[in-house]
């Protein structure tokens, strides 16, 4: 294993400024396949919106890749995510990219993507890779050629990015283990992503894992420690927690921000601030994918898409009275004003 040394990650660590962005995805993507598909990917919308988050003194981004798309145009894909990682940088931001993710649909395809459910948070969001794959990875009956695949996306997408100053870190799994067990994937994917180890850290975050083998290896072989927290009243509990058992390596929550668990920005910002650790709150722009919408909704999903409840082309985007995400409107306008000031007042401007 080559991991960092604590030393060199805290060397990395103080390098950077206080990170501070969020989780990204244009307002006019449903999920990470549309936003890096070649019919669907839209710098416009992106230049336009990470401008308003450069406005806000943001300086980091992370951002959700999918398998599919580089198995089916991997110099294409590429291209892209070098386009996108230009227009991040023209903006001031870094990228912190994620490889794999076991959230939400299990069912991805390519292609054209499924309309939003009206009012459901992320209603068309796509696991990746296919939970199918997972689960074959954990029984042992994963074909040779899916295993090669994704060995060789991991090692492409590391090695064709792995100096590139505008990527400042890699997230190899977002909340693995949809059960306990099912790490096997996991374990492969570190394995491929140490083999290619790229400058920039790599790590696969603590809560927000699924299971104790899961977390327990996130833990063992990422370079700096991240992890997610959405409860206020949990936040200043869990740095100190991580502080304590992880031999002082670098700290990044990488979600956070639901404004009725807690975690605004108003309580959040300022003890992130205090103890210097990173963190990148969930959306920007409610959009397409309607993370402004609580997870709550979800459980209508089936419900309202049988009753064909579908935002189409050119539909407003509904809104509940308190956001759960997100910060703007698509036309700019913020969900609060007064949360704007905030921001702006405690963020460092460059």
């Amino acid at each position: 294993m080559n991991r960092w040394t604590v030393e060199k990650a805290n060397e990395w660590y103080n390098a950077q400024p206080w990170l501070v962005g969020c989780n990204f995805l244009p307002s006019s993507a449903i999920n990470q396949l549309e936003m890096f598909q070649a019919d669907t990917y839209d710098p416009e919308t992106i230049e336009r919106e990470l401008g308003w988050a450069e406005d806000l003194g943001f300086n980091t981004l992370r951002v959700y890749l999918h398998d599919l798309l580089w198995a089916d145009d991997r110099e294409g894909f590429a291209g892209r995510i070098d386009d996108f990682l230009g227009i991040a940088d023209r903006h001031g931001m870094r990228v912190l990219l994620t490889l794999f993710d076991d959230c939400h649909r299990p069912d991805p395809e390519l292609g054209v993507q499924p309309l939003p459910v009206r009012g459901v948070h992320n209603s068309g969001w796509k696991r990746s890779p296919h939970r199918d794959i997972v689960l074959q990875f954990h029984d042992g009956t994963v074909p040779e050629n899916e295993r090669t695949r994704l060995r060789d996306y991991v090692h492409d997408i590391l090695g064709r990015f792995a100096d590139d100053a505008r990527v400042l870190m890699w997230d190899v799994y977002n909340e693995p283990g949809f059960k306990d067990s099912l790490n096997d994937l996991l374990e492969e994917t570190w394995q491929w992503a140490q083999e290619a180890r790229p400058s920039q850290p790599l790590t696969s975050c603590q809560e927000g894992s699924q299971g104790e083998k899961n977390i327990a290896f996130n833990a063992a072989h990422s370079d700096v420690i991240t992890f997610h927290c959405y409860q206020g009243e949990l936040l200043e509990e869990t740095i100190a927690r991580h502080r304590d058992a992880h031999e002082g390596r670098p700290l990044i929550c990488t979600e956070y921000m639901a404004r009725d668990h807690g975690t605004t920005f108003q309580h959040s910002l300022p003890i992130f601030k205090t103890h210097r650790v990173g963190c990148y709150n969930w959306g920007l722009v409610a959009g397409k994918s309607q993370t402004h919408f609580s997870w709550k909704t979800v459980k209508q999903l089936e419900e309202l898409k049988q009753q064909g409840a579908f935002l189409r082309p050119g539909d407003p985007i509904p809104e509940p009275p308190l956001w759960f995400h997100d910060i703007f409107r698509t036309d700019g306008t913020p969900f609060d004003p007064k949360e704007i000031d905030f921001i702006k007042s405690v963020v460092p401007r460059t």
